[in-house]
C-alpha cells in the first residue's frame, strides 16, 4: 500500500529522530524535497545547494530534523525531532536560506549611464533576480530599456518617487550622472532601501558626506561600484601585500585607467552629455577614471589619507572635450610612499592596469586576471594565476544581494569610508589642476 503525506497534516514531538518515519512515505506534495539528518541529502536538493559548503558545518549540531520545503514557495513545512543544536540550525540555516529563495528585486535608479545595459543583461540572465522596475525622467529611455528588457508597463517610471513607493524594491542601483546621485541616496534612504551606485560616489565633498549622513541615519548600506572590484588581479595583489606582507611596507603604486575617449568608443548620446558636462561629472578623465586609482589605493593603504595631492589636467581633443579635461595625472604624497594616477581619455587601448611597489618586491596587474610578481630573492618576476573570487564578491549583483541579505558586510573598495576618502582626492585634484599649486589636505 503506497502512503503519502500532507505537510501540514503532520507533527512531531521534538527530542525524537524520525527520520525512518519520514523516509517511509512513498510519495509527497507535488515540488517537495525533504531534508534528511545526512551530507549526501544537501547536494540533491537544488534550493539547498544556494546555501553553499560553508553551512555543513552546522550539521555537526544538528541530531535529528527534517523540513519539507516547497519550490514554488519556499517556507518550512515540517520541522521534527530536534534535540540540543537543532533549534540554532532552524535559526542560523533554514530561516536564512528560505528568506534567500525569494527572488531579488532590483529598482533600477536612472538610465543614463552606460553601464546600465550590462546590468540589466546580467539581472535579467539571472534566475535569482527580479527587475522589479526601472526609472528615469526621460521617458523615451524607459521605454528603450523596459522594451529591451521585458520590463512590464507597471515596473516603468519617470518618477523616482513614484517607483519606490510603488514596487518597494530589495535594494536600488543607480545609473545617473554622478551629480543625480545623492537624490537617489536620500530618496532611497528615507524608505530603508540600500543603494548601490556607478563610480565615483559623488562630484564633490559635500554631496559625498550627506550621502553618507543619509546612510547612517536611516542604517542602511550604500555602496560604490567600480569593474576593479571584481578583478582576481586585484584580490591577489591584496593578498601578496596586505595580507601576507610579501613585499614590506608600500612604497610606490600607480594605476593607469581609461581608454580612447568616449566619442572614440561610441559611448551611447546620453552618457556621453553627462561625461563631458563638468558639473554632471565633476571633471572629465580625472573623474572619469582617476577615480579608479584613488579607490584602489585607499584600500591598500588601509584607509590612510594622502598628506598632499598634486594634479595636472589637460585637453587634448578640445573639438571633441572643450568643457573638460581628456587628461590627467595626479600624485599622492603619503608619509612613507607615493601614488601616481593616470587617468585619460587618450590611450591606445582601453586599459585597467595596477602597479604597487614595496620595499622587497613588487606585483603588477594588467586587467582582471593578468598577474606579474616579484619577491625579495627571486632573481625574475613570476606570472601567477590569480584565484577566483568568492561567490558574494564576485560581480556587484552578489555582492549587492549578499549584502542586503546579511551575508556580509560593506568593506574595502565598495565602502563608504573608503568613497568618501576617493571623493577628497578627486576634489583636491581639481583644485590643484585648476590653480596649479600641491594642495595639503586638512588633518
Amino acid at each position: 500500500m503506497t502512503r503519502s503525506i500532507h505537510p501540514d497534516a503532520v507533527s512531531f514531538p521534538a527530542g525524537r529522530p524520525y527520520f525512518q518515519e519520514l523516509a517511509g512515505f512513498d510519495t509527497w506534495p507535488e515540488g517537495c524535497y525533504l531534508l534528511m539528518e545526512s551530507k549526501k541529502y544537501f547536494s540533491t536538493c537544488p534550493l539547498l545547494q544556494q546555501a553553499g559548503n560553508s553551512v555543513l558545518g552546522l550539521w555537526d549540531n544538528v541530531l535529528a530534523g527534517a523540513a519539507v520545503i516547497s519550490r514554488k514557495r519556499p517556507r518550512i513545512r515540517i520541522a521534527c525531532g530536534l534535540h540540543a543544536g537543532g533549534f540554532l540550525f532552524l535559526a542560523l540555516f533554514l530561516t536564512p536560506l528560505l528568506s534567500a529563495a525569494e527572488p531579488f528585486r532590483i529598482a533600477i535608479a536612472g538610465l543614463v549611464h552606460g553601464h546600465v545595459s550590462g546590468f540589466l543583461k546580467s539581472a535579467k540572465a539571472r534566475p535569482d533576480v527580479v527587475i522589479a522596475g526601472i526609472f528615469d525622467p526621460d521617458p523615451a529611455l524607459v521605454a528603450r530599456y523596459g522594451d529591451q528588457f521585458g520590463v512590464p508597463a507597471n515596473g516603468r517610471f519617470t518618477s523616482l518617487d513614484a517607483m519606490l513607493a510603488a514596487i518597494r524594491p530589495d535594494a536600488v542601483a543607480t545609473f545617473t550622472s554622478t551629480l543625480g546621485h545623492r537624490a537617489v541616496v536620500e530618496a532611497s534612504a528615507k524608505r530603508k532601501i540600500p543603494v548601490m551606485m556607478e563610480k565615483p560616489l559623488a562630484t564633490n565633498l559635500a554631496d559625498a558626506r550627506a550621502m553618507a549622513a543619509a546612510a547612517k541615519l536611516a542604517a542602511v548600506p550604500v555602496i560604490v561600484n567600480y569593474e576593479t572590484t571584481w578583478y582576481q588581479s586585484h584580490a591577489e595583489i591584496w593578498r601578496i601585500v596586505r595580507q601576507n606582507n610579501s613585499v614590506g611596507d608600500i612604497r610606490r603604486m600607480v594605476a593607469m585607467d581609461g581608454h580612447q575617449g568616449p566619442q572614440e568608443i561610441h559611448v551611447q548620446p546620453e552618457f556621453f552629455n553627462w561625461l563631458t558636462d563638468p558639473e554632471q561629472n565633476g571633471a572629465g578623465a580625472l573623474f572619469d577614471f582617476g577615480c579608479y586609482g584613488a579607490n584602489l589605493m585607499t584600500w591598500l593603504m588601509d584607509g590612510e589619507r594622502p598628506l598632499k595631492i598634486t594634479a595636472i589636467t589637460q585637453t587634448n581633443k578640445p573639438k571633441i572635450y572643450e568643457d573638460v579635461d581628456d587628461e590627467a595625472t595626479v600624485l599622492l604624497e603619503y608619509a612613507k610612499a607615493q601614488g601616481v594616477i593616470q587617468g585619460s581619455w587618450n590611450w591606445p587601448f582601453a586599459r585597467k592596469d595596477l602597479e604597487v611597489y614595496g620595499e622587497s618586491g613588487y606585483a603588477i596587474a594588467t586587467g582582471g586576471t593578468g598577474l606579474r610578481v616579484r619577491l625579495k630573492d627571486q632573481k625574475a618576476e613570476e606570472v601567477r594565476t590569480p584565484a577566483p573570487l568568492a561567490a558574494n564578491t564576485r560581480d556587484p549583483i552578489s555582492y549587492l544581494m549578499a549584502i542586503v541579505r546579511s551575508k556580509v558586510a560593506p568593506s574595502g573598495l565598495s565602502s563608504m569610508d573608503n568613497n568618501l576618502v576617493v571623493v577628497e582626492i578627486l576634489e583636491a585634484a581639481r583644485e590643484s589642476a585648476r590653480s596649479g599649486k600641491t594642495v595639503v589636505l586638512p588633518r
